[in-house]
Parts: structure tokens; sequence; C-alpha cells
């Protein structure tokens, strides 16, 4: 989970305060210097996390929080606000050129994930309804023209480039050209991954800066280099003058130093996240809902937006009828489980829902429950449709083959079969009486929850 590590340390700091009726400044003092450790090991820029700490503190010992008939409560909100402030008090959004194509330059150190980005931004803006085309100035990494090709293709995006042997500023401006002779209103260009003191190709990314007039320069930043990505992304800053920062490999960063420093140092927003390997682990950066999410509060929002972008909502509604008649098949289950896994792994999803931090024990092997929908999907994949809608005709023989199909023992299909009626059941109770239900203990759980 995002930020695992400083979540949990900041929790258990106002775990004592939540318990207590009245607080004194004693307390809040206590709480404070448990706070600065957890962000200190966090790898949050030290001058960062002494004037976070000074600000919470101040507003902590105002006679409104102490009192409050909820101190603690109190106290946990002044520290939501502060920490949303750190990170930029609201969403950043991308400079739209009045006069197409909006030109996005992509810069940063090698490895830090700008060409895989450039695709998941381009493949972002589609959804929203731009036409992007990617610009391939990378002549320098083997590869790395065809790797963007390669994502472009995956995401239905095209790709301009001319080999390996031009000059990127020429591969720009000629893309730049492409791009309003077919009608493409915004265009990201890859630039090859620098050091920030190699003044030869710095001076290239100001060539190219100077020939396109980019609405927006976005400096993508591994996070998990902590204080070096404060480092870099200040250096890149000055010498090239970024308009926001794109935080990778978020979902490998426990502690969250680089996201909580580098807005307050390099005063530039962070506007979006890469948050695991696939195209579609890329989000706009929301510091509210980051904040809630650090304290345990959980990211309703966004489990709500993703679950209206990947769900199919008529086969929602038609799954929701069956249901009240009962009349739910294993073909129905089988488009609920693929329903689910478009919304991305468990262990994320169950990251935004309030309260389940504590759970991160549970959540961390929710990869293993990810494999278990696989293993499902199999079983009911290697069904016929007959066998699918009235799995009370499977007998010894057909499970034999079935479990052959797809890579199981029969009795995974037997335990499959038991908990899917076991569940409808219990489906039928919660339309008639809730109360039955909890008699009953809940819902069974299936193989992958």
């Amino acid at each position: 989970m995002i930020f695992e590590g400083l979540s949990e340390k900041l929790q258990n700091s106002f775990q004592k305060l939540r318990s207590k009726g009245k607080i004194t400044e004693a307390d809040v003092k206590e709480a404070m210097r448990e706070v600065k450790l957890a962000l200190l090991e966090a790898d949050v820029n030290f001058k960062v996390v002494k004037d976070f700490v000074k600000k919470v503190q101040e507003r902590a010992i105002g006679q409104d929080v102490m009192q409050s008939l909820t101190p603690g409560q109190h106290v946990i909100k002044i520290v939501n606000e502060e920490l949303t402030s750190l990170m930029g008090d609201v969403q950043a959004k991308i400079n739209m050129s009045p006069k197409p194509p909006t030109v996005i330059m992509m810069v940063g150190l090698q490895g830090a994930g700008k060409t895989t980005t450039s695709g998941k931004l381009g493949g972002y803006l589609a959804k929203k309804g731009k036409k992007p085309l990617l610009c391939a100035c990378d002549i320098y990494r083997p590869a790395a023209i065809k790797q963007l090709q390669v994502v472009g293709e995956k995401l239905n995006l095209p790709v301009f480039s001319m080999g390996q042997n031009e000059n990127p500023v020429n591969i720009a401006k000629a893309a730049y050209a492409e791009a309003e002779r077919t009608g493409r209103d915004v265009l990201i260009v890859d630039t090859a991954g620098r050091l920030h003191i190699d003044e030869e190709l710095m001076d290239e990314l100001v060539s190219i800066k100077d020939s396109l007039k980019p609405s927006e320069i976005l400096l993508v930043v591994d996070s998990m280099t902590g204080q070096d990505a404060v480092n870099v992304s200040q250096s890149f800053n000055e010498q090239l003058g970024v308009d926001g920062i794109v935080l990778t490999k978020l979902d490998g960063d426990t502690r969250g130093g680089a996201a909580l420093s580098i807005r307050a140092v390099t005063n530039k927003p962070i506007k979006f996240i890469g948050s695991g390997e696939k195209l579609s682990d890329f989000e706009p950066f929301h510091p509210e809902r980051m904040a809630s999410r650090i304290l345990g509060m959980g990211d309703v929002l966004s489990l709500i937006e993703k679950a209206q972008e990947n769900i199919d909502m008529d086969k929602a509604k038609e799954l929701e009828e069956k249901l009240k008649k009962q009349e739910m098949d294993l073909e129905d289950f089988l488009t609920q489980l693929e329903q689910i896994q478009k919304l991305g792994p468990l262990d994320k999803l169950l990251g935004m829902v309030p309260g389940m931090n504590q759970f991160s024990d549970q959540i961390g092997d929710m990869d293993v429950n990810n494999k278990e929908i696989v293993k499902v999907k199999a079983m009911i994949q290697s069904m016929t449709v007959e066998e699918r809608r009235n799995p009370q005709i499977l007998n010894a023989s057909r499970k034999r083959r079935i479990a052959n199909g797809s890579g199981t023992k029969v009795q995974d299909i037997n335990r499959l079969l038991k908990q899917f009626n076991e569940m409808k059941k219990m489906l039928k109770m919660f339309t008639g009486n809730q109360k039955q239900l909890k008699k009953r203990g809940g819902f069974p759980k299936l193989p992958f929850m």
C-alpha cells in the first residue's frame, strides 16, 4: 500500500490522543514528537518536517482544541489540513494551450519512467477526449524509440519518430508540424533521461523548449529516491523551469518522503502519480485525498471515479435485477469477476476504503487473492455455457474435464460450487431478511475473499 510505513506510524501516534477525553499541552507535544520521528524516518526533508510540526503544534495547543469534546479528532483534523497544504492544497491541472496542439515536454533522470509515463499520460488524456501524438526524442537510449512505439500501440496512440540519427530538436519541430497536419490537439515529447549536472544534454532540453514553447514541462521523478528526488527537482527547475511533477513508482514507496517534501521545497505542484506497472495505473494527484489516505481515512472519491470509469453500468443494473429475483448464475459471477479486475489489484482498492489501513497485514496478502480470481475465472471459463447457467448438471466426469481444462483439481471445483451455492442462499436471505443474514454470520467467503 502507498505510504504504508508512514501511515501506520502516524496512526499509532494519534491512537493515544483519540482515547483521551481531555488532552494537555504535554500530550500534544508528545504526539508531535512521534509525528516528527515518523516523517524523518519517511525521508521527508528536515526543514519541511520542522515547519510542519511547528504549524500543527501551534494550532493544536489553541483553546478551541483543548476545550473540544473530541480533542483527539480535532488534532487529527489539523494534521490532515496541514498535510494537504504541504502537498499543494488543491489539484493542479495541465495548462492547455488555447491554440492546439498543446505541447507537453517530459523530462527527468534516466530510469525514472519517462517513456512509460509519456504513454500513460497520453492514454489518460485520450480518455478525457483529447487526441494525443507521442513524440520519440530519446535518441540515446537503445530501444527507447521502440519502447514508446510499443506503449503507443497498446494504447492505440500514434507515435512520431525519425530514428536515432536525427537531432532531437529537429524531431520535436517535425512532430509539432505532424500534430498540426493530422489534427492532434496534444503533443507529448518524450525526451532522453539525463543527469541534471550534464550541461550538454540540459542545453538540448533548453533548445527543445525554445523551439516548441511548451505549455507544460513535466518533471518525471522516481518517488523511491526520497530526498534525492527533491534535489533533482530543484536542479531541473532552476535550469529549465518546470511546471509540475509526476511521481512514479508510488506503489513501491512505503515511506512517502518525496511526495511530502517536493511541493514545499520546489514550490512546484505534483500533477500526476504512477501507482503501478499497468498503463492504466496513472491518476491525477489530489493533495486532500492523499492526506486522507496517509491518515487511514481512505479515498472514497478516487474509488468512485475508478468504478465509474471501468464498470459497465448496464451490466451492473442487469445483475442487480437478477440478484433481486435470485437468478444469478456462474456466467453472471464471471462477469462480476471481470468487472472487479478492471478496477485494479484488490490491495489498492481496499487501501482507498476508510479504516482499512489497520488491516494492512491481511491486505498485504491480496496478491495471493488476485491469483485466486484468475484461478476461479479459469474454472468457470472451462465450463460450457449450459454448465455455467445450470451448475447442478455438473457430474464427476464434467468436473474432471473442467479441472483438466483449467489446471485445477476436482476439489477446487467442488469448493467453488459449494461456496457459490451458499452465497446464493445468503443473497436470497439478504433480499428478504437482513437480521437472518446476520444470525448466519454474514456472507460466506469465496476463494478470493
